[in-house]
């Protein structure tokens, strides 16, 4: 079986993590995707470590565990588009794809002609995504956009940590791997409306705008109040009892979501009494007694471990979990069978291989598949220009002599 994408070919101009999130979610799919990379130089996160790949002796490889997370499915090709005989090349390439994905600087593509106005009469039915910081237009437009600064000025650390701490960005590269989301499926429905015969497009996203867009319940909480809302810790703004809780040997999270979850949770923890309290009846009465409750649950919660608080609410009904380390996420029972820890070969590795994350979607006629390794910086740049171009080897050569590739 091949991938609901089988037959699309991916002209991949991204490095870092939110253009490679997207065009690796493209090749998980099974569309091909061409890497391209300066040469000498390659993507970025080639070099961010360690931890590194080691191979048999032990010593470092030159994979990054950063690059290896989002570059899987991929071919590379190393290609100076700064130089004419690049830029050339380029055309030739994208005449054989179906999308085009780039998050260059606003305005750098333009330089070396092939920005989507430059290749939108050439190649009309391209598929053609711009990821940048702030999107293509707007004050901001020109600016270099990075995943810290959309975190900030996207109102997301502003929630994220304790009340009375520091704002807080999240642990990964959210906003870049969001974006990379978005972009995917801004993709997909790019090339429906193609496929209907409306033509490619262009398609304009920003990290900013991604970043505002997924503070959705928190952000419509703002515009519905007119007052910013403040950090809550491990807290939820819209349900209490949400929370991460102290047990006699560590702490658990308890999200109850209703009102009967609530009145179980009670009669287990031996307090009946508080679901029928006033201030604590409906989760609205909750929210607003927030404070009251939370200095109430962990007397009663440090009472029982976390085994006997997992295994009592769960089967009552009453959502509850760990917090794991990952060494515990990836033992997890469910993780393992929902096939979120894989093995692909990889020559330089000790072993011959390395252990990716997996992808969560689950077709049930089109599977995702793990065709390709992340791949070493050019190292298909022969095979991709033979197999799409028919070059020769003494083509190939030229090109190589002239820096091209």
């Amino acid at each position: 079986m091949t991938g609901p994408l089988h037959g699309l070919r991916v002209f991949d101009l991204t490095r870092i993590l939110a253009g490679p999130t997207c065009t690796q979610l493209l090749g998980d799919m099974g569309a091909e995707v061409v890497k391209i990379e300066r040469p000498g130089q390659g993507d970025d996160t080639r070099k961010w470590g360690p931890p590194f790949v080691k191979d048999e002796s032990g010593a470092e490889t030159t994979a990054s565990a950063y690059y290896l997370a989002s570059n899987r499915n991929k071919r590379s090709l190393t290609l100076d588009i700064s130089k004419p005989g690049g830029q050339a090349l380029a055309r030739r390439l994208i005449a054989k794809c179906d999308i085009l994905v780039e998050n260059f600087k606003v305005g750098t593509l333009a330089r070396y002609g092939l920005a989507y106005d430059d290749l939108e009469a050439e190649f009309p039915e391209l598929v053609y995504c711009s990821i940048t910081g702030f999107g293509q237009t707007g004050p901001y437009a020109p600016r270099a956009g990075y995943d810290y600064l959309a975190q900030g000025m996207g109102g997301i650390m502003s929630l994220t940590g304790e009340p009375d701490g520091r704002p807080i960005k999240v642990g990964m590269g959210i906003a870049d791997i969001m974006c990379g989301m978005y972009a995917t499926a801004a993709v997909l429905a790019a090339l429906r409306h193609r496929d209907q015969g409306g033509g490619g497009q262009h398609i304009d996203l920003g990290l900013l705008d991604t970043q505002v867009a997924w503070l959705t319940y928190e952000g419509v909480n703002y515009l519905t109040s007119g007052r910013p809302p403040k950090r809550l810790g491990n807290q939820h703004p819209n349900v209490v009892p949400y929370n991460v809780l102290p047990c006699a040997d560590g702490d658990f999270i308890l999200a109850v979501g209703n009102d009967a979850q609530f009145a179980r949770f009670c009669a287990f923890a031996g307090a009946p009494e508080l679901a029928e309290d006033a201030r604590f009846k409906t989760n609205a009465d909750r929210v607003r007694n927030r404070d009251a409750l939370y200095a109430i649950l962990p007397a009663l919660t440090v009472e029982k471990p976390q085994a006997a608080w997992l295994d009592g609410l769960t089967a009552l009904g009453v959502p509850c979990g760990p917090v794991n380390t990952l060494d515990k996420v990836f033992a997890d029972p469910q993780v393992r069978h929902r096939g979120m820890h894989i093995t692909v070969p990889y020559a330089e590795a000790a072993g011959g291989k390395i252990e990716l994350i997996g992808n969560p979607i689950k077709y049930s006629k089109t599977p995702v598949a793990y065709d390709r390794p992340p791949p070493k910086m050019g190292e298909h740049t022969e095979q991709v220009l033979e197999e799409l171009l028919g070059l020769s080897p003494a083509e190939i050569a030229a090109l190589r002599d002239a820096g091209a590739i």
